[in-house]
Order: C-alpha cells, then sequence, then structure tokens
C-alpha cells in the first residue's frame, strides 16, 4: 500500500477510533443497534473517510459490519447501497477470500464445539442445584425446612417498584438463596382479594368483585413473572380452602374464649342505605390534619385510626356526609393474649435475630402501648363470611383473614400443607415485607395462632423494608407518578438489570430513592464495567482459536511458587491469593445471606466480581504472558474461568438469567453456592463461545427520557 503521508496516518487512526468507540457500543445494543451500525458505516463511506484500498482502516472496519451485511435484506442492501458495494468489491480481492474462507470453517469449528458442548463438560459431581424449584414439598424431619412467605398484595392495583423490592422479590432472592445452598424451602404468596379495596375498586370500574380479582390477579402474576420471581406457588385467596382455613381458625379461637362481641360506633350512609367500612370513607386527619386519609389508616402520618374518628367524613360512593350508627361486630381479645404474644415477640426476634431490625421497634411499640380488642368482621358482602349465629350478614375483616392466607396457599400447592404449617420444631417460618404490614405479623396473626392452642409454625424471622421513593416524591399511579411493574418491562431494559438496581438500593435501615440517573449509572458502572467487564475479557481470552480454543488448562501451582523468585512476585502469586481473599468475601456472603441482610451480600457478590478483575490486571494477562510464561497464564485462566463459575451462583439468587446466562457461555450446569471458593470446573472443560454479552450500555440520556415519561414530582 506504499507510505502513508502524516495525513493519510492520522485519518487511519481516527477511522479505527472510530470503530472501537462508536461501532463497539452500538454492537453492545444488540439488535437496536445493528441498523445504527450499517448507518454510520454509510455515512463514513459516502463522507470518503474509508477510502478505496484494502487499507486497514477498512479492514477494521469490515471485520464489525461483514456478517451484518451477509444477513442484509434487498431492502436493505439498497438502503445502504454505497458501503454494500464497498463491500462487494473488497471481498473479490483474493487475500480477503482466503480469510472469509478462513473465517467461514472457524465459525463451523464453533457451532460444532456449542452443540457438542454437553460431551465436553468436565465437572465435579454433585455441585448442581435449580433455584427455580423447591427441593421438596414435604417437611424433612431432622434437616433445616424454611418456609417462605411476601405480604399478598392487594388485588385491586398494579404493584410499583416499592412494593415488589419489599416483599416478592426480597423474598425469592432468599428462597433462591437457601436453594442454591441446597436447604430445603417453599416460598408461597398470591393476591389478597376480599375486603373493602376490592369492592371500592370493583364499584369504580362498574365489575363484580370476582371480574375484578381475575383481572387484577393475572395482571400481578404477569408482573412478577417478568421480574423472574420463583415462587413455588402464586394464588389467591379467593377460594374454597380459604374460607374452609378461616373459619376453622375462627372457631378454635371463639371456643377458647378470645373472641368477644360488641356494639361499636360506625359510619351509614343513609344514601347508600349501608354501614360504611373503613375504605369507604375519607377525610381530615385528627392527628396530622390530611385530607384525604382513609378510614382505617392516615397514608400520610401513618397513624391507624377509627373512621368515626376523620374530620368531615365522607362517603366515597357518592361524597355525602355519613351519620354515625351502631353495629354489632366481633374482636379479637388481644388484651388477654398480650403477655404471651410478647414472650413469643421475644424469642422469635432473639432466636431469629431480628431484634435490631425495624420490625422489632415497630411491635414493641404496639406492646409497649398496650393491646386492645381488634375488630374482626365487617359490613361487608365480598369476603369470608362470619360462621356464627347473629353475623351471617358480615364477612372477617380482610387483616384477620389475609394472614390466614399464607395457610391455605400452602394447602392449595401442597396436600402436606399441615406438614409445614403444624411443625414448630422442624419448620422457619420467614416472612417479608414492607414496615407498614409489620403488627399484623408480629402481633395480630401469631396472637391468632396462639388463641387456637394448636401447634402452629410461627414466625421465626421477619425482614421488613423502610419505602422506596421515586425521584425525590412517592410513587402515585393516579397522578401517573413513578414506576409499575408494567412500566418496568415496557422500557425494554432486561428484568435482571432492575433486579439488581433495586436490590442494591434496598431502603433496609431507611427510605431510599429510586433515581433514573443512577438506574442507568449503576447498569453502567457498576454491571457493565465490573461484571460484564470481567466475565467477557476472560471468556474470550480463553475462547481465542489462537491461544486456548475454550479449553480449560492444566494449572501448575508448585511450578508458580518455585517461579516466583524469578518473576514478579506480585504476578507470580495472583493465582494463590486470589483464592484466599474470595474465599474472605465469600464467608462474608454467606454469613449476610444468612442474616437475610440483602443488600450487604449483593455488594460482596460484587466485590468478588471487582476481586476478579484486578485479579486479571495483577496477572497482566495477554497475549505476552501466554507466550513467555505459560505455565502462569495457564494457572491464571484456570482460576479465572473457575471465579467466573462461582460469580454464577453468587449471583444466582440476585440476577437469575444472568446466572444461567453464565453458565451457559460457561458450557456448565447451574451450580450450588459452596462454601469455599473450589475449582468445580476441571481441566479439559469446553467452554462455549462467548457470543453474546451480559449487559449492554445504556445511553444516559435515556434517563431524562424516563423520567419526562414516568413523571416526577
Amino acid at each position: 500500500m506504499g507510505e502513508y503521508s502524516i495525513s493519510e496516518r492520522i485519518a487511519e487512526e481516527e477511522v479505527i477510533e472510530w470503530e472501537e468507540r462508536e461501532l463497539e457500543k452500538l454492537a453492545e445494543d444488540g439488535e437496536t443497534g445493528k441498523e445504527k451500525i450499517m448507518e454510520q458505516a454509510e455515512l463514513k463511506q459516502e463522507g470518503g473517510k474509508l477510502g478505496e484500498e484494502a487499507e486497514a482502516k477498512f479492514v477494521v472496519v469490515f471485520g464489525r459490519i461483514y456478517d451484518l451485511a451477509q444477513k442484509a435484506t434487498a431492502e436493505g442492501k439498497q438502503k445502504h447501497r454505497k458501503i454494500h458495494e464497498r463491500i462487494e468489491k473488497f471481498v473479490k480481492n483474493q487475500s480477503v477470500k482466503d480469510a472469509l474462507e478462513q473465517y467461514s470453517q472457524t465459525t463451523k469449528e464453533e457451532v460444532v464445539r456449542i452443540k457438542a458442548g454437553l460431551e465436553n463438560r468436565k465437572v465435579k459431581p454433585n455441585i448442581e442445584r435449580d433455584y427455580d424449584k423447591a427441593s421438596s414439598d414435604g417437611v424433612k424431619k431432622g434437616e433445616k425446612n424454611v418456609l417462605i412467605t411476601s405480604a399478598l398484595p392487594y388485588v385491586n392495583n398494579v404493584p410499583h417498584l416499592g412494593n415488589i423490592v419489599g416483599a416478592v422479590l426480597s423474598a425469592d432472592v432468599y428462597a433462591r438463596y437457601l436453594r442454591g445452598r441446597k436447604i430445603n424451602v417453599i416460598y408461597v404468596c398470591g393476591t389478597d382479594e376480599y375486603g373493602t379495596a376490592t369492592e371500592t375498586k370493583a364499584l369504580e370500574e362498574k365489575v363484580s368483585c370476582q371480574e375484578l380479582c381475575d383481572k387484577y390477579h393475572a395482571i400481578h402474576a404477569d408482573v412478577y413473572k417478568w421480574f423472574d420471581i420463583s415462587f413455588d406457588f402464586f394464588g389467591r385467596t379467593s377460594t374454597v380452602k380459604q374460607t374452609e382455613i378461616v373459619q376453622d381458625i375462627f372457631r378454635k379461637v371463639e371456643a377458647n374464649g378470645y373472641i368477644i362481641s360488641d356494639t361499636v360506633q360506625q359510619l351509614y350512609c343513609e344514601v347508600c342505605k349501608r354501614f360504611l367500612a373503613d375504605r369507604y370513607v375519607e377525610g381530615i386527619c385528627p392527628k396530622c390534619g390530611y385530607d384525604g386519609a382513609r378510614g382505617d389508616q392516615c397514608d400520610k402520618c401513618g397513624t391507624l385510626i377509627n373512621a368515626i374518628e376523620l374530620v368531615e367524613p365522607r362517603c366515597k360512593l357518592d361524597s355525602n356526609r355519613p351519620v354515625v350508627k351502631e353495629s354489632k361486630h366481633l374482636f379479637l381479645d388481644l388484651e388477654k393474649l398480650q403477655d404471651e404474644c410478647h414472650e413469643f415477640v421475644e424469642r422469635s426476634s432473639e432466636k431469629g435475630k431480628w431484634k435490631a431490625h425495624n420490625g422489632y421497634t415497630i411491635t414493641r411499640s404496639w406492646l409497649n402501648e398496650g393491646l386492645r380488642p381488634r375488630c374482626i368482621t365487617r359490613d361487608l358482602s365480598w369476603g369470608v363470611p362470619v360462621p356464627l349465629e347473629g353475623f351471617e350478614s358480615k364477612v372477617f375483616y380482610v387483616w384477620f383473614d389475609a394472614c390466614i392466607g399464607y395457610i391455605s396457599l400452602t394447602a392449595n400447592y401442597t396436600d402436606k400443607w399441615e406438614e409445614w404449617w403444624s411443625s414448630p420444631d422442624d419448620v422457619m417460618l420467614y416472612q417479608f415485607m414492607g414496615k407498614d404490614n409489620v403488627p399484623f405479623h408480629t402481633v395480630i396473626f401469631p396472637s391468632t395462632q396462639i388463641a387456637t392452642r394448636s401447634p402452629y409454625t410461627m414466625l421465626h424471622h421477619i425482614s421488613s423494608t423502610e419505602y422506596l421513593n421515586y425521584e425525590g416524591g412517592k410513587f402515585s399511579k393516579s397522578r401517573g407518578v413513578g414506576v409499575f411493574g408494567n412500566n418496568a418491562r415496557d422500557t425494554g431494559i432486561p428484568a435482571d438489570v432492575w433486579r439488581y438496581y433495586l436490590l442494591s438500593n434496598r431502603p433496609e435501615s431507611s427510605d431510599t430513592q429510586f433515581t433514573w440517573a443512577e438506574f442507568v449509572a449503576r447498569n453502567n458502572n457498576e454491571l457493565l464495567a465490573n461484571v460484564g467487564n470481567f466475565v467477557n475479557r476472560i471468556l474470550k481470552f480463553v475462547d481465542s482459536t489462537s491461544k486456548y480454543n475454550g479449553v480449560l488448562p492444566t494449572p501448575d501451582f508448585s511450578a508458580i511458587d518455585t517461579a516466583s523468585s524469578n518473576e514478579n512476585e506480585n504476578q507470580s502469586h495472583a493465582p494463590l491469593t486470589v483464592v484466599d481473599d474470595v474465599n474472605a468475601l465469600l464467608a462474608k456472603y454467606i454469613a449476610s445471606m444468612d442474616a437475610v441482610k440483602i443488600k450487604a451480600a449483593l455488594k460482596l457478590a460484587m466485590d468478588i466480581s471487582a476481586r476478579g478483575n484486578l485479579f486479571l490486571q495483577e496477572s497482566k494477562i495477554d497475549n505476552t504472558l501466554f507466550l513467555n510464561n505459560r505455565v502462569l497464564c495457564d494457572s491464571v485462566v484456570y482460576v479465572a474461568v473457575n471465579l467466573v463459575y462461582l460469580l454464577s451462583a453468587v449471583f444466582a439468587p440476585f440476577m437469575p438469567a444472568t446466572a444461567k446466562l453464565i453458565c451457559q457461555l460457561l458450557n456448565a450446569p447451574t451450580r450450588s453456592i459452596p462454601e469455599c471458593f473450589d475449582f468445580a470446573l476441571l481441566p479439559g472443560h469446553v467452554i462455549s463461545t462467548p457470543i453474546v454479552h451480559l449487559f449492554s450500555r445504556i445511553d444516559e440520556k435515556k434517563a431524562d427520557e424516563w423520567k419526562a415519561r414516568f413523571g416526577s414530582e
């Protein structure tokens, strides 16, 4: 090609830099980036930047666009006519033809290697674990058995990100972790379908309660499926078993003398001709003055209130001012159960290690204030009927029957449900929720269980979160502010990225904020730059046909130790020291997960990945190391690829799809979480061709676009 002038060299360097900077980023955008790549190449061609000869700069760009050009339709070729003409001319060169033939042959070999992957696996035995399935549907005597529930979401709305991270997502992480540790666990949840909230929404949408529940149950199930929540069973409370079990528990509690009746003053709408349940009333909060407080609770200050305490109450159905009338109701006599409930809370919080959490503080405030009889019936038609003479027209209050829903959901899942709920010595109950639901799980539900005088499986550990707020304000469906479950899917960002951001921002000890800018930054600066970079870098190195061709080498750590006096000591000892460092991080990870410190455990998983990146830097892994110190290079590769495999295990509870993809790239089964960093992939194991990236870069401009689309305060 002759001597280049200075201007020609500069032009060539500019094109090569452009390919690395622009086309490489577009390639990471998957399908959406392919068209943009051809558009960019077309523009360079039209601008005369690619030249007419087989210059190095065009060879570089050609490597990026050749496959796309081969798959282009007639319409696509016409659209980018000039660049396609340039390609057609270029491939007529004999040297290019030879290179393409070799490329095609290599590609065929790689496809064969992928297809023959199972035959080429060399993995330690008994390491596999399915994170998506329960290990058993029955209790295993003498072993650790864990029953997990997450607060039942109200069926009358679409869950927002705060609802998701506080309950179902957090519970899912812990369930997946236990499965990864080969512990017998089941995770049940479902939509909470009875109560005033459902009746109110059904009236608003002009449908029956059953039709409303059918509609929103499907919406909830679809959202959680997209978020990859691995319920063993996701059901609903409007079932025959729910009615049977709630009524059976009530009869036991009533027979034991813990149910009392009383006449209460209640708001009555003379226009509707009905007693107004809590959610049919709104007005001014007597404590904070918020105009919009419900008849059972003020959403602004959180105070639990009686509807008749509202200032200027109004009927939500017709906005008329209700009058006060008397109605006879049933009460759970919590005052009689206070001492036993107090003993239970102290015992459970100590044994289950939730004494330092906000759940304990909230529970203690209820107990310190003194428990009083609490009404468990309502003047509604949609709910579990009260099986007691004189109360046939009433149903159970949703917060009496909702927690019992955990039992009926288990009963709908397995015939062995009584094993799970009647084995206090063999089963540990873990429950996940937002802080507003705490008293019902630590006081009312346990007191109900105690009052039956039956041996129930009771709360072992409660994991409750504070609030996740949105861009400086609160989520509000009515005002169009915030991201709800279906919105997350509509952005096109994979569920694992959402899971990572929510869990790394989990409001464990204080409220946290969702911001789009941080969402984008965490994807680009943490997932892509840390995990994606480490996995992609080492797998591409191993996959190279000029190096290992995808085959794991046999390490020789003794040779490394012996050679350390002749080499840079830090570089030579890197494969040995990284094992110790990773083991220390892994031990902290397991301890954090056992204590349900989810955010801390995720941070430790990222630290393990970061240690992998540092390991590659310390080892200075490149072509020079491969050519000049093969013994060290083999050991670095062997350790690093096994570290990638470990990452698939520790990330599986948090980012299950990413973990599965890592295992696919490694041509390895989904692995359990080990006690220590072991080399589960053996020498001679063949990895798959790393043809995909774990994560893609998100354009920072998308943050402003999404913020405008989903609103802000």
